[in-house]
């Protein structure tokens, strides 16, 4: 994924952090920095697993309320998303989801999302933009890139 020559300037977003971004929410002024960058040149990544993790987040559990509500409803929410031009689908195969079960080091947690998020990232070899601090301190024992935000 890397263009020879130079380092690229594309990144993932984790999706917290896509939510934040889409709703306008306060970002840290180098995530800021980062994706702005990003999104002049290489591209701003977004997973199909920040996807389903809508999903997760918008439908009703039980007698609770969704956690978030994505109008006019998730699917039209993620498509507009996506349809920015900045943004781009990460690729997601099976590659990536074997080596989700694979990550190297033993201090990560166990969320399905985060580690197929963070196999992705290790992927295209760019940075997760995450305020995740397993994240964050699974990036400073140096097995993915990170920008806290």
């Amino acid at each position: 994924m890397r263009r020879s020559g130079r380092s690229s300037a594309a990144l993932l977003l984790d999706t917290c952090a896509m939510i934040w971004f889409a709703m306008g929410d306060r970002l840290a002024p180098a995530a800021i920095a980062a994706v702005e960058r990003a999104g002049r040149e290489d591209g701003i990544f977004v997973s199909p697993i920040s996807a389903w993790e809508i999903g997760f987040l918008s439908r009703p559990r039980g007698t609770r309320r969704a956690a978030l509500e994505f109008l006019p409803d998730p699917e039209t929410w993620f498509d507009r998303l996506m349809a920015a031009p900045d943004i781009r689908e990460a690729p997601f195969s099976h590659r990536i989801a074997i080596g989700a079960s694979y990550l190297p080091g033993s201090d990560l947690h166990g969320d399905p999302a985060d580690r197929l998020l963070l196999a992705t990232a290790r992927h295209l070899n760019v940075p997760i933009v995450t305020r995740d601090r397993r994240i964050i301190d699974y990036g400073r024992a140096g097995h993915v890139q990170v920008v806290a935000c």
